[in-house]
């Protein structure tokens, strides 16, 4: 199963590599079930992943100068805030077992990985339907860029979002790009492809942080495994960046979206048996 999963975690970086985000959401299933980590665990180990790989993918955009500093900070600062509430408040705080349904106990790793199947699932939609949106998108941001950037209301949005995307990061150990980009593009006015570089920063500071936090809390961490599976996601990560001027974004997105779809109900449907 080791080998699968030195397999998936270059995938992992490749699909970062080739679309700028997206890869993320594959490191939590990887993790538990092909390392056999314990699903809180395997949050924290995916915020360090998650945050250096993403950390190396936003310089390749800083170097292209698609990143805009300004609005990732107003983003990320909110963000921070998300993830620890959400990581160091709300989490330690629920109850184990969080509910009883159909006489089924939940725990605390059953309803994070419940909650990852359906990020997933959100994740896939949101990669297919972008497709479909994303030259209505790049017209409007013609039109709105000055406006949306001089606009209180819009500004105030966009950390309202960075807020609840740090929220769902501290809960289950994803980045949240889908989230980030679409409210980049729709709120601060970010053409595409700034949006994507933006929101690799501020992936990595929220995931980072909310490592950090983890550490000053006291986890036990298997550094050999972490650095492992960041090692190889990395190698993955520079090969998906050489490949991505050679292949349309269009079929990467598409493909790894109908992928992610197929992996979140399997995630759901194995819980779902577990209960039964």
């Amino acid at each position: 199963m080791e080998i699968l999963g030195y397999g998936a975690a270059i995938l992992m970086g490749l699909i970062l590599g080739l679309t700028g985000g997206g890869g993320s959401i594959l490191t939590v299933p990887i993790l538990v079930y092909l390392f056999q980590t314990e699903p809180l665990l395997a949050t924290s180990y995916s915020l360090f992943i998650v945050g250096v790989t993403s950390l190396i993918g936003g310089f390749f955009y800083l170097r292209k100068e698609e990143v805009d500093l300004k609005t990732g900070f107003i983003f990320a600062l909110p963000s921070f805030m998300g993830v620890y509430l959400s990581r160091h408040l709300l989490l330690p705080a629920l109850p184990d077992p969080v509910f009883r349904i159909f006489h089924s106990d939940i725990s605390k790793a059953t309803l994070v990985m419940v909650l990852f199947a359906i990020l997933m699932l959100l994740t896939s939609v949101s990669m297919l339907r972008g497709q479909k949106q994303k030259q209505e998108q790049k017209q409007k941001n013609n039109q709105d860029t000055l406006s949306a950037k001089n606009n209180t209301k819009k500004w105030a949005l966009t950390a309202l979002q960075g807020f609840l995307v740090g929220a769902v990061t501290g809960f289950v150990g994803a980045g949240g790009g889908f989230l980030i980009i679409p409210a980049l593009v729709l709120f601060a006015g970010l053409p595409i492809r700034k949006a994507v570089g933006t929101s690799l920063f501020i992936i990595a500071a929220n995931s980072l942080f909310g490592f950090s936090k983890d550490l000053q809390q006291g986890i036990s961490v298997d550094w050999i495994l972490a650095l492992t599976i960041l090692t190889i996601a990395t190698v993955g990560l520079f090969g998906g960046a050489m490949l991505s001027e050679k292949i349309p974004e269009k079929y990467l997105k598409t493909g790894f979206g109908y992928f992610v779809l197929v992996m979140g109900f399997g995630v759901l449907l194995d819980q779902v048996l577990r209960l039964i």
